[in-house]
């Protein structure tokens, strides 16, 4: 009888601590999640100073969510990181200052696209868009 409870408590503290590490994942992904009012955690990656009030940083590529939710967007350089790849939500927005980006829209007419800040025309409704932007 009492190997049968420590193998239960042994399996009761495994599974706080299965919960505590899910948790704490969870959390950590939520905090790196870019809010509408501030730019993602890669943004400055391209090695130059981030935009101060006197030298504004036109951005590579910015996108907009202008839906409830906006499908699968998904940024990344060219050969090398992904940058997002994941969902937006109404008025969320994301900027992108490396030289040369890869978007892939899953609906391109649920998010609009500013590329070196001149407006993308708006994708179909429905339609998956994928191109390349560069820097100027």
């Amino acid at each position: 009888m009492g190997l049968a409870r420590l193998a239960l408590a042994v399996l009761a503290v495994g599974a706080v601590v299965v919960l505590l590490v899910i948790g704490g994942r969870a959390l950590l992904d939520l905090l790196d999640t870019p809010t509408p009012d501030r730019e993602p955690a890669a943004a400055p990656a391209s090695g130059t100073a981030t935009g101060t009030a006197s030298t504004a940083q036109v951005p590579t590529v910015r996108i907009e969510c202008v839906v409830e939710t906006c499908p699968l967007v998904t940024v990344r350089v060219p050969g090398g990181d992904v940058l997002q790849h994941r969902e937006m939500s109404r008025g969320e927005e994301v900027r992108y200052f490396e030289p040369e980006l890869d978007v892939v829209l899953s609906d391109a007419g649920t998010v609009r696209v500013t590329e070196n800040g001149v407006p993308r025309a708006q994708g179909r409704a429905g339609a998956r868009e994928a191109f390349t932007v560069r820097g100027d």
